[in-house]
């Protein structure tokens, strides 16, 4: 579930970037329930997949310098117990250029 909680937080920054309506580092971190820390290598992680990532400390807020779009979507599917003696599990992350990479495990299952 941690998983999941990351990535809500994750489109919720995304959202609020887009919208330049982050606030301050402070203000944005207390809006994710995150530390400022936390935020940071959040954000790190954002710019390693070339999110043009920006604070304007006029407005005190993060913004994208040009059009970025964050895409994150999930799926949950409820398996019978005849579709469990064979279960690909795993997951997808990217690199820094992008490139798909997906980790998968053979399980089977009696």
């Amino acid at each position: 579930m941690n998983t999941l909680k990351q990535l809500k937080r994750l489109q919720k920054a995304h959202g609020l970037i887009k919208q330049q309506k982050t606030g301050t580092p402070a203000e944005f971190a207390r809006k994710l329930y995150i530390s400022e820390r936390q935020l940071y290598n959040m954000l790190d992680k954002l710019k390693d997949f070339d999110a043009p990532i920006n604070f304007n400390r006029n407005t005190k807020t993060y913004y994208y310098e040009h059009k970025f779009e964050l895409l994150i979507n999930v799926s949950v599917q409820v398996l019978v117990m005849d579709e469990l003696r064979n279960v690909y599990g795993g997951y997808t992350f990217f690199n820094k250029n992008f490139d798909t990479a997906r980790l998968m495990q053979w399980v089977k299952l009696y």
